[in-house]
């Protein structure tokens, strides 16, 4: 750590114990950078500081910074002047707090830090802090001023180290307002299903066995360039349609998921279809002619006697209800029959 240059020297403020530490960055840009060029003559395009005043190029040592007001004048603000900020934080990472991890917004995390111990007396307060965030499982919220603004950040221990993450002020952080569908949309539990099924496939991954294949590709175009060769061409895309059945996307999905990884893909269910049943029975095996089955006679003999007995049934509730009938318009008619008067 100590080759790697600091860019901002000060102390952890934790109560009243002071860790001087020294700021490094924790991250560096592995991306290909590309000079501007004139197309015609290939001439370096360069951008060159000039002084409107003077009109002329300055030097970088020439050059301080300045804040413009609103009337468009120019107020000079220099280092010393910046240095007098009346901030504990000017120089100091003042810890405020320790929450659990899972209070930290992601989307409020900014660029990444290392804290190094600077020199033999910050060792002992340093390993405490570290020892101190290990064990309460914790991160740490502290204030910063780098770059001429107050920051807040977020400590944490990466493997004998303490990390610092910037973080942005929560009003910094806008809120998710009409990004979601306004639509509203029905998810089936066998889409879900289906989904889980993809993220089981996929499985995990070792972050470490990702790689910019961009960066790799550009590589090889400049390096056909410089060689004097044909760069090599892209692949075609392959021409995908519209997906119009959710669940067909899903599943050639989960397919394609598994092929990649060497699973066997799955035998689809075998589906059964029910046939149209036929207006005729099975055909019973042949007999001679003239000749019935024993088992046709009796069925038909119980079928015979059922349906006489069934018959004689009905006929005598008939019977029995024409009767009955008869007898109660007799009785009505006796009760309805004036009696004669006698003179």
């Amino acid at each position: 750590m100590l080759h790697v240059r600091s860019i901002w020297n000060g102390a952890i403020s934790f109560g009243l114990v002071s860790i001087p530490i020294k700021l490094v960055n924790a991250t560096e840009s592995h991306s290909i950078s590309f000079r501007q060029i004139h197309t015609e003559d290939g001439g370096r395009i360069r951008y060159r500081k000039v002084c409107e005043l003077e009109d002329r190029e300055v030097t970088q040592g020439e050059i301080g910074k300045a804040y413009e007001d609103a009337d468009g004048s120019l107020i000079p603000i220099t280092d010393e002047d910046l240095s007098h900020l009346p901030l504990p934080t000017a120089k100091t990472i003042e810890i405020v707090a320790f929450v659990p991890n899972d209070r930290i917004d992601p989307l409020q995390m900014d660029a990444a830090y290392y804290l190094a111990a600077s020199g033999a007396p910050a060792a002992k307060p340093y390993t405490l802090l570290r020892e101190a965030l290990k064990r309460s499982n914790k991160v740490a919220i502290a204030k910063f001023a780098l770059r001429g603004r107050e920051r807040l950040g977020m400590l944490r221990v990466v493997d004998d180290a303490i990390a610092m993450h910037g973080l942005l002020w929560p009003d910094e952080v806008r809120a998710p307002e009409g990004v979601a569908p306004e639509t509203g949309v029905t998810v089936r539990d066998k889409e879900l299903d289906l989904a889980d099924a993809l993220m089981d496939t996929l499985g995990e991954v070792e972050l470490e066995d990702l790689h910019d294949e961009y960066r790799e590709a550009v590589e090889e175009v400049i390096a056909a360039k410089a060689a004097g060769e044909a760069p090599p061409e892209a692949p075609e895309p392959a021409k995908g349609g519209k997906v119009l059945d959710l669940m067909a996307a899903l599943e050639k999905s989960v397919r394609d998921a598994k092929e990649s990884r060497g699973e066997a893909p799955e035998e689809e269910p075998a589906q059964v279809k029910r046939l149209p049943s036929r207006k005729t029975a099975r055909t019973a095996p042949k007999q001679p002619a003239g000749k019935k089955s024993t088992a046709t006679k009796k069925t038909a003999t119980k079928k015979t006697a059922s349906a006489k007995k069934t018959t004689a049934k009905s006929t005598q509730g008939t019977k029995k209800s024409t009767a009955a009938k008869s007898t109660a318009k007799k009785t009505q008619a006796k009760k309805t029959t004036p009696r004669k008067r006698t003179a």
